[in-house]
């Protein structure tokens, strides 16, 4: 076995044990943490052919996640109403007020608008000329403005909750097929992540045949 082969294996091994390790620990984690919320919740048990299995831990954790469940669906109802758009403005405004902590305050919650929205909001990814023979990948939002030019989403890599947000005309950007899971990907991986393009056979022209075989 050659030297890039055991490397190409070891590090395949570890692109599908290492997602799932840090997955569990976070479950155990979590669970841990929900079991020590202090809830009323003492001395129940079921008992199994005469031995009694203790039921605190589960069903703390569990009335845990339903209190959690009930106030974060509480808490959104009130936001879509104006009294908790002056809630959510005055706690901005406060937050932004507290020098560093305002920095966490607004990653935290970039991130976490990121990880609800998914990917619902952004439409097909198209590739734009940024500078003269540099493509990069932008996704549609949706949006156009008053002069007729598309609102599009330029992303960084690897963190796609910064970006820029451009407006174009729709002839300056190239339509493409992909997904918008396979170009969040690319752009997640910082690029290696990229789709395998070595199956895919390579079109010539049969222009460039013909001049080919005359050049012969």
């Amino acid at each position: 076995m050659s030297s890039a082969s055991w490397k190409r294996d070891f590090a395949s091994g570890l692109v599908i044990l290492v997602p799932v390790l840090v997955t569990v620990y976070i479950i155990i984690w979590l669970y841990q943490r929900l079991a020590a919320v202090p809830l009323p919740v003492d001395d129940v048990s079921v008992t199994v052919e005469g031995t009694a299995y203790p039921l605190e831990t589960p069903l703390t954790v569990l009335l845990t996640l339903v209190i959690f469940v009930l106030l974060v669906f509480s808490l959104g109802y009130l936001m879509r109403t104006t009294f908790g758009d002056v809630i959510e403005g005055g706690l901005d405004g406060v937050m932004n007020q507290l020098p560093g902590l305002r920095v966490v305050y607004n990653a935290s919650k970039m991130a976490v608008e990121t990880v609800v929205s998914g990917t619902d909001e952004l439409q097909a990814p198209v590739k734009i000329e940024t500078w003269n023979g540099l493509r990069m990948t932008a996704f549609k939002t949706g949006k156009t403005t008053e002069d007729g030019r598309d609102v599009l989403f330029l992303p960084t890599a690897p963190n796609i909750t910064t970006g820029f947000v451009v407006e174009v005309d729709p002839d300056a950007y190239e339509e493409t097929d992909e997904r918008v899971e396979d170009a969040l990907t690319r752009v997640l991986s910082a690029g290696f992540g990229e789709t395998d393009t070595s199956d895919i056979p390579v079109v010539v022209d049969a222009d460039d045949e013909t001049d080919d075989t005359s050049s012969e």
